[in-house]
């Protein structure tokens, strides 16, 4: 690669953005026209490789002290794995060929190309060590202010002190943009759903920062939802993929035979916990259909604090019974789950996100090749089940709705569904574990 004085007519010392690995510079390419394209120079820090090092060594002592000094339970298993992902994010050609490869699943995806957008990217201005890409301007997922305001919507969680502007800034591009939030974050529910279920190519962290909504630059009274930072992915095998598409089908249809049947085949041996880690909200099973459950929790009742604290730590050790069959990917795959969550709890959890993921895994298993016909009719017939049983959700979710809207009309302090979630999860961690959770733990 050349001199940037080679590449560049104008290249902007003063970084745009920062982080702990990288900085980014916004420039523009030379041209013979004079008509260059503006990208987006990823600079990697410097010494940054080395002290990366020493964050991980550090992370592996305390897993390891986790595991055999402080709360002997297994969890130094998964260092390696962790390690391992995080250390490829410091290579800028992997991450080019990241975007490369989400670029093509994205527009070979109908129900995303058109919504979806994957920056450019300049493999001959990139190394190990630089990447250029695309350009994009827009409102960071980030700015809840500028995104209500981008979507022509009142941000009624906004603090007025009397520091505050009541007329928030102007975004360098017309609005309201049509659809609402609400677009948005279905888009955004909709593209990790598909990287998990349909692809098995997930990006691991889809934290706001990381998206960017613009104007759709051919109809550009809707938005379009633009992913960057493709340094940390995690690739999942068709077996797994299928398997997990399976689970999250058998949790929304309670079907308890599968959940325990996955649970025991990745030596995990609290399934209804499982469960509730999966959704990301607390599920229980009846007493004839988990008896041990209902044991915990009966026993539980007759127990003093103290007991009851040697009884939940017992309960999640029990957790993992075999790490050597646990799918390492699903650290990812929850890492991911729990920031998406996150956004759309952000923005009053304008979409049912449970019933969406849910779809795309039913979906992903209807589309799957089958054997013979009979056997490709009965994952259809299956299908459209899947479908009806999940009306419950939505009748949930709008319900929830309705009684935010109203107690925001009676000047009251409402609560999105993510926010019922979390809280209902909260309660679980304290009643199965002892643990207090504090607010917005689960917003990634």
């Amino acid at each position: 690669m050349a001199g940037p004085d080679g590449i560049f007519e104008i290249f902007e010392e003063r970084a745009a953005a920062s982080a702990s690995v990288a900085q980014v510079h916004r420039a523009k390419l030379k041209s013979s026209d004079g008509d260059g394209v503006w990208v987006a120079v990823k600079i990697q820090k410097p010494d940054v490789g080395k002290q990366v090092d020493w964050d991980l060594g550090t992370f592996g002592i305390v897993m390891w002290l986790y595991e055999n000094i402080l709360f002997d339970m297994p969890v130094y298993f998964v260092v390696d794995f962790i390690s391992d992902h995080l250390r490829r994010e410091l290579d800028f050609e992997l991450e080019a060929k990241n975007a490369m490869q989400t670029a093509k699943l994205v527009a070979n995806e109908p129900r995303l190309a058109d919504r979806v957008y994957i920056p450019k990217v300049y493999p001959e201005y990139s190394t190990k060590k630089v990447m250029t890409a695309e350009w994009i301007d827009g409102v960071r997922l980030s700015d809840r202010r500028g995104i209500m305001h981008l979507m022509g919507e009142e941000d009624t969680d906004l603090d007025l002190s009397p520091t505050t502007s009541r007329t928030p800034p102007a975004p360098p591009f017309p609005s309201p943009l049509k659809g609402g939030v609400a677009s948005i974050m279905y888009t955004m529910v909709e593209l990790f759903s598909a990287q998990i279920f349909s692809w098995g190519w997930v990006h691991c962290d889809p934290h706001p920062g990381n998206i960017i909504i613009r104007p759709h630059p051919a109809r550009p009274k809707y938005p379009q939802l633009v992913l960057i930072d493709h340094g940390l992915y995690v690739r999942l095998s068709d077996d797994f993929r299928r398997q997990y598409a399976t689970l999250w089908k058998a949790l929304l249809t309670v079907d308890v035979n599968v959940i325990k049947s996955t649970a025991s085949e990745w030596g995990i041996g609290t399934p209804d916990l499982f469960a509730s880690a999966t959704l990301l909200r607390p599920m229980s099973f009846s007493s004839q259909d988990y008896p041990e459950a209902a044991k915990f929790a009966a026993d539980l009742e007759k127990m003093d604090q103290y007991e009851k604290g040697v009884m939940m730590k017992q309960r999640l050790k029990n957790f993992l019974t075999d790490t050597d069959k646990m799918p390492k990917e699903l650290l990812f795959i929850g890492r991911n789950m729990r920031i998406v969550q996150g956004n759309n709890q952000t923005f009053g959890s304008p979409v049912n996100r449970i019933r969406i993921t849910g779809y795309w895994a039913s979906r992903s298993l209807a589309r799957e090749p089958q054997p013979s016909l009979p056997a490709r009719i009965r994952e259809y017939v299956d299908y459209f089940i899947f479908l009806t049983m999940t009306f419950a959700i939505d009748i949930a979710f709008y319900f929830t709705k309705f009684k935010a809207w109203v107690r925001t009309k009676l000047g009251l302090q409402s609560e999105g569904f993510e926010d019922v979630l979390e809280r209902s999860m909260r309660e679980f961690a304290k009643a199965n574990f002892g643990l207090e959770i504090g607010d917005n733990a689960f917003l990634g």
